[in-house]
C-alpha cells in the first residue's frame, strides 16, 4: 500500500495547478452569477489532473498496469455521463446527483479494498497511516455507495419514501456499528482478507440501515452529507495512493458537503442528528412533526384566478417562493413569463431560495436558471427574509411545507 509512482517536478505542478482551479471553481459556485463559470474552471482543473496521470501511466517505472482497462473505463464513464447529463429530466437531477455521489464513493472503496488485499497477498506490513487510510476510504466509501443508492431509491419512488424506522431497525444498526468497530479492531491486530472483506460489507450494510430511517423531504440533507462523505473517502484514497490531487480535492468536496448540510440544517431549524435518527415522514402527524401545536387553526381564504389576477395588478412588490412542485409541474418559464409581465407595471420581483427547497442543493436556482431569470432577482434565506414584512404579497409554487 502507498506504492507511489516516482513523478517529476512538472506532474506535481501541474497537479497543484488542478488544485488551485478547484479552489477557484468552489469560489465561483458560491454566487448564482458565477456558478456556471465556476463549473467550467473546475472541470478545466479535473481534465489537467486527468491528462497528467494519463501521460504518468506511460513513465518508466510509474507502477501502473492495465493501461487498456484504464482507458476503456475513463471512455465508457464519459459516455455514460454525457448521455445521461443531456437525457435526464430537470426533475429527476437528484435521483442522478445521488448515483454520481455514490459511484464515487463506491470507486474509493474498491480502491482501498484492492491495494489492501493486494499488500495481502505481497506479504507487505503497511504503515500506520496507510493502514488508517486504506480503512477509512473503505468504511467511508461503502457508506456513501450504499446510502447514496437508497436516497436514490427514494427519490425514484422504487423505494418508500416514509421514514421506515423501527425497534429492529434501531437494534441491527448499533448490532452492525459495534461488529464494524470489532473488524477494525481485528484489522488493527494483524487480521488478514477476510476481515477486511468483512469489514466492506459491514460497512455496505450500516449505509443502507443509515439511511432507510430517512424521510424523502430530508434527501436533500441526505445527499449532501454522503457528497461529504464521498469527498472524505476520496482524500483518505489518495493518502493510499500518494496522489495530491485526490486528497486535496477530496478534501475539499469533504470540506464544502459538510458545510452545506450544516447550513440546509440551520435553515430547517434542526440539527444533524434530529434529521438522521428522529426518523420525521414515519407517520407522525404534519403537525407535531413541524413543532406546531397539535389543534391550531389558522383561517385560509380561498381566490380564484381573477381575484388573483386583480390583487398582483396592484401591488408593488412581489417574493416568489418556489418549491419542488414548480419543477414536477415545469412552471418556471411561467413564472417568469408572470414576473415579466408584472416588472412591466412596475412591480419589483424577487425570489426567495430555501436552501432545501426542491430535493437536492440549489435546485431551484438551477430550474430558474433555465428560465433565464436574472441571477440578481435570486436571494437565499439570511437575506430576503427581512424584505418579508415590507413586501405586498408572497406568491408560494409548489413548496406546500411553507
Amino acid at each position: 500500500m502507498g506504492r507511489a509512482p516516482t513523478l517529476p517536478f512538472l506532474f506535481h505542478a501541474a497537479y497543484l495547478l488542478s488544485a488551485v482551479l478547484f479552489i477557484v471553481g468552489l469560489k465561483f459556485l458560491s454566487s448564482p452569477a458565477s456558478a456556471r463559470r465556476g463549473n467550467g474552471v473546475a472541470a478545466l482543473g479535473m481534465t489537467a489532473a486527468v491528462l497528467t496521470t494519463l501521460v504518468g501511466l506511460w513513465l518508466p517505472g510509474s507502477g501502473f498496469h492495465h493501461h487498456g482497462l484504464i482507458l476503456g473505463g475513463i471512455a465508457l464513464g464519459a459516455v455514460l455521463g454525457s448521455v445521461g447529463a443531456r437525457r435526464v429530466q430537470m426533475t429527476d437531477m437528484p435521483q442522478m446527483v445521488a448515483l454520481l455521489n455514490g459511484f464515487g464513493g463506491g470507486s474509493a472503496a474498491l480502491i482501498s479494498t484492492a491495494e489492501f488485499l493486494h499488500a495481502a497477498s505481497a506479504g507487505e506490513a503497511p504503515g500506520a497511516t496507510a493502514a488508517v487510510s486504506t480503512m477509512f476510504g473503505c468504511i467511508i466509501g461503502s457508506i456513501s455507495f450504499s446510502g447514496s443508492l437508497i436516497a436514490f431509491g427514494k427519490l425514484q419512488g422504487i423505494i418508500s419514501e416514509k421514514a421506515i424506522l423501527s425497534t429492529a431497525q434501531k437494534a441491527a444498526s448499533v448490532l452492525v456499528f459495534v461488529g464494524l468497530l470489532a473488524t477494525v479492531a481485528m484489522i488493527a491486530m494483524g487480521g488478514g482478507a477476510p476481515w477486511f472483506l468483512t469489514l466492506l460489507g459491514g460497512s455496505l450494510l450500516f449505509g443502507v440501515l443509515m439511511v432507510i430511517p430517512i424521510g424523502g423531504a430530508d434527501m436533500p440533507v441526505v445527499i449532501s452529507l454522503l457528497n461529504s462523505f464521498t469527498g472524505l473517502a476520496v482524500a483518505a484514497t489518495g493518502f493510499v495512493l500518494s496522489n495530491n490531487a485526490l486528497i486535496i480535492s477530496g478534501t475539499l468536496v469533504g470540506a464544502s458537503g459538510t458545510l452545506l448540510t450544516m447550513l440546509m440544517c440551520k435553515a430547517m431549524n434542526r440539527s444533524l442528528t434530529n434529521v438522521l435518527f428522529a426518523g420525521v415522514g414515519a407517520g407522525a402527524p404534519a403537525a407535531a412533526a413541524a413543532g406546531t401545536p397539535a389543534g391550531a387553526k389558522k383561517n385560509v381564504r380561498e381566490v380564484s384566478v381573477e381575484d388573483a389576477a386583480v390583487l398582483l395588478a396592484n401591488i408593488h412588490s412581489l417574493i416568489v417562493v418556489p418549491g419542488y412542485g414548480m419543477a414536477v409541474a415545469q412552471a418556471q418559464h411561467a413564472v417568469r413569463e408572470l414576473a415579466d409581465l408584472l416588472q412591466k407595471k412596475g412591480v419589483e420581483v424577487k425570489y426567495a431560495i430555501h436552501p432545501v427547497a426542491g430535493r437536492m442543493p440549489g435546485h431551484m436556482n438551477v430550474l430558474l436558471a433555465e428560465a433565464n431569470v436574472p441571477y440578481d432577482q435570486l436571494f437565499d434565506l439570511d437575506q430576503i427574509n427581512p424584505d418579508f414584512e415590507h413586501t405586498d404579497v408572497a406568491l408560494v409554487i409548489g413548496a406546500n411545507s411553507t
